[in-house]
């Protein structure tokens, strides 16, 4: 199902819906500032395994949780003061970070499990947060690449609402599309895990702040 929404002026009904698709175990998928995403509710095994399905992946392969607030972020990852002042000047924004990963995710995602570690995203466009606000916790996520869609990369075409529905059918419960939208590109990763910073892939968010 699509649901087409004014990403400034969203429906509460509209996010209402697409939190208790959530929290049943359903897929809902929207575009944020990088990317078309496909998100599931990290408290439900069954919808999480159903997107590493969807991505072609072991389940050992990091997802990424999208937060809304360093509050939630804290309950999954383990985050110390010089890390929260440097990441409160830059999110929201298009980075990813990694962190050591509290017991409260290590005890739901294999891959977290396995090496301790879970990579967070604090997304800055509204439909993504306004999302996560009325959910009221974290989710994970998967964007969608063109291996996923059987299309070849060097023919890799403009993602929209309905191509996506087409091909996923009823594997995804829900789409929110804004319509036109403009991606800025990867996003830079930076690693806390081994106390200080280090920028492990440069992207669309400015690193000269991480060294």
């Amino acid at each position: 199902m699509i649901e087409y929404v004014v990403e400034q002026n969203i429906d509460d009904r509209v996010l209402k819906r697409a939190s208790q698709i959530l929290r049943d175990g359903g897929l809902v998928c929207f575009p944020t500032d990088t990317n078309w995403v496909i998100v599931a509710d990290p408290y439900k095994k069954q919808s999480v395994d159903k997107l590493y399905r969807l991505r072609h992946v072991e389940n050992t392969k990091h997802l990424t949780v999208l937060c809304e607030s360093f509050q939630k972020a804290m309950e999954i990852a383990l985050i110390d003061d010089s890390a929260f002042r440097l990441m409160k000047k830059v999110v929201p924004g298009p980075y990813t970070f990694i962190f050591e990963a509290q017991k409260k995710i290590t005890k739901l995602l294999k891959a977290s499990k396995t090496d301790k570690e879970v990579g967070l995203r604090f997304p800055p466009k509204a439909l993504c947060r306004s999302l996560l606000e009325v959910h009221g916790d974290v989710l994970i996520s998967t964007h969608l690449v063109a291996e996923m869609m059987g299309i070849e990369e060097e023919l890799e075409m403009p993602l929209y609402g309905a191509l996506i529905e087409d091909f996923f059918g009823l594997n995804v419960d829900l789409i929110l599309d804004p319509g036109e939208y403009t991606f800025v590109g990867p996003t830079t990763i930076v690693d806390f895990t081994s106390g200080s910073p280090e920028v492990i892939r440069q992207g669309a968010g400015d690193s000269t702040l991480f060294g």
